[in-house]
Order: C-alpha cells, then sequence, then structure tokens
C-alpha cells in the first residue's frame, strides 16, 4: 500500500506552475520561429514554430488554465472561462483563413548541377486574386535557408507569374504576363554564389 501510495504522489500533474513554465516555453518557441521565418532563416524552425495565431491561443489557454486552478474564487474563474471564449470566438475566422487561404507548393526545381539548391513557386489565393511567392532553398535538412525571390499578385495580368526557372546555378529568370497581350516582362535575379541570397527581389501587384 505505501509503494503504491508512492507512485501515485511521483505521477505527472498540471499544476499552475508547470502551465505557466509551458506557456512561457512556447513564447520561447513562438519567437524561434518568428526569427527563422525571416528572409533567410532556418526553413525547418519556421515550419514547426512561426505560427503565431496558434501559439498565442495556446499561450493564453494555459495560462487561463493555470488561473483557474490556481484561483478558487467561482467569479474569477468563469470570468477567465467566459474570456478566454471570447478569445477562441475572434480568433476563429483568422484561423479559418488561414486554412483555407494557405499557400501550396506548386513547385520545386533543383538548380543546375546542383543539390542543395532549389526554386521553390508557392501559389495562393487573396479572395479571388491569384498569388504567386518565388523562394531560393539553399542548404540540406534542418539547415535548409529560405531565401524571397518575388512576390506577384496577379489583380492585373500584366503582373501574374508565368514562368519561373533556372538560367543558371546561380541565377533564376522568371517571366510575368503575358507575350499575346504585349505585356511580358522577364526578370533576371542573381544569387550569391556561396549562400543563394538574391541579388535583388521582385514585388509585383
Amino acid at each position: 500500500m505505501a509503494e503504491e501510495t508512492a507512485v501515485q504522489g511521483r505521477k505527472f500533474r498540471f499544476t499552475p506552475r508547470v502551465m505557466a513554465l509551458a506557456a512561457g516555453a512556447l513564447v520561447l518557441a513562438g519567437a524561434a520561429g518568428r526569427w527563422a521565418g525571416r528572409d533567410g532563416g532556418l526553413l525547418w524552425v519556421a515550419r514547426l514554430f512561426d505560427h503565431p495565431l496558434f501559439f498565442g491561443v495556446l499561450v493564453l489557454g494555459l495560462l487561463a488554465a493555470a488561473l483557474v486552478v490556481a484561483v478558487r474564487s467561482l467569479v474569477v474563474r468563469i470570468l477567465t472561462g467566459v474570456a478566454f471564449g471570447l478569445v477562441l470566438l475572434a480568433a476563429f475566422p483568422f484561423f479559418l483563413f488561414a486554412f483555407f487561404g494557405a499557400a501550396s507548393e506548386t513547385s520545386d526545381t533543383a538548380a543546375p548541377g546542383r543539390d542543395d539548391r532549389s526554386l521553390v513557386v508557392e501559389e495562393g489565393v487573396d479572395l479571388i486574386d491569384p498569388l504567386w511567392w518565388v523562394y531560393v532553398d539553399e542548404g540540406r535538412g534542418p539547415l535548409t535557408r529560405r531565401w524571397k525571390v518575388g512576390y506577384f499578385n496577379g489583380d492585373v495580368g500584366e503582373n501574374a507569374l508565368m514562368e519561373a526557372s533556372w538560367a543558371g546555378p546561380d541565377r533564376v529568370r522568371l517571366v510575368t504576363g503575358s507575350a499575346e497581350y504585349g505585356d511580358e516582362q522577364v526578370h533576371v535575379i542573381d544569387l550569391d554564389r556561396e549562400t543563394g541570397r538574391p541579388l535583388r527581389t521582385v514585388t509585383k501587384g
């Protein structure tokens, strides 16, 4: 009986202190994700942790739960639950927008003669306007860094991305508009040979 009691005493419990520490850990993880999400940041870290809305709701949820457990006042508990419910209600449309409006990767092409550098195109939609993001991923595995090459909003035809390709291991070729309508433009972007960082970026729309 004494051994069983000792085992039960060692069971993990979600105390207010544990939940507050977990919230702090999530804040640090979110900060790391934002840092990695900058231009040239670590791609894998950004994909895992650069989700401010999701992490923000989790942090508030943990803090609200810690308060409910730590405080015995029924009024405080009810007000805390109501406040967190309102936060969830306000955040719900943003979660829907993030889910249905998320960009999808449409191409990933390795640079000529290199397997540590690739040209990535992602497509999304802003209400009815098509969007394109063009990146260069440099490196392998967890050390892969992502550089922004271009952003295109197809609200008008001349801004639409028609082609994204390599013009060499250190050069990207982007084509916008249409030759048929006489508004085709070719954008050639050189990359740093060592880091893959674009020497300039293109934004249209």
